[in-house]
């Protein structure tokens, strides 16, 4: 597999422009909670996503993403491995690669394992950095084992509670495809 370079971006708050490696998209909404930034905004131009909103959480080195699809849904939630910082008005994401894909109330799973070895062997992070962020996924996927790949009650045991604003999807929830709960998904 071909290594990229660790992905970094930023989220400026004063300008609201999302910093990514594809370029600079106007952000729609930031809010600052206790646990961290909530980011929502739309997707220009792109072949499968229409908006996406995101928590930043630094204390739990995750970005907590859910996007609205054209089509079918492919999953609730998207988790990024990575170490979120801030310098005044500019919040900085670090990838590391792994993310976790949760079907909430069904399964999660830990993808993009592939990515991470070979930016290791390609030298773009250190063998620490591996180590950390599969620590850190492991610990997250056995979190949402536990709270029966339930985010939000996962999330409730390390004292974090999030607000998705409803606005950005239509009334019957993303991509216009009716909200199952998870047992009716089944």
């Amino acid at each position: 597999m071909h290594a990229e370079p660790v992905k970094i971006e930023r989220h400026d708050l004063r300008t609201r422009e999302h910093h990514t490696n594809t370029g600079v998209r106007p952000v729609r909404e930031y809010r600052e909670h206790a646990h961290g930034l909530y980011v929502a905004r739309e997707f220009i131009a792109h072949p499968r996503i229409r908006h996406w909103q995101a928590h930043l959480l630094p204390a739990l080195g995750l970005v907590v993403c859910r996007y609205d699809f054209y089509g079918p849904r492919e999953h609730d939630y998207y988790l990024d491995i990575a170490t979120i910082s801030r310098e005044g008005e500019v919040w900085t994401v670090r990838d590391h690669y792994l993310d976790l894909l949760v079907h909430d109330g069904i399964a999660a799973e830990i993808v993009d394992t592939d990515e991470l070895l070979a930016a290791h062997r390609a030298g773009y992070i250190s063998a620490e950095t591996c180590m950390d962020a599969v620590t850190a996924a492991h610990g997250v996927l056995s979190g949402l084992a536990r709270a029966r790949y339930d985010l939000h009650a996962w999330l409730s045991t390390r004292g974090v509670a999030l607000e998705w604003p409803a606005d950005w999807v239509s009334a019957e929830g993303p991509s216009g495809n009716p909200q199952l709960s998870p047992r009716a998904r089944l």
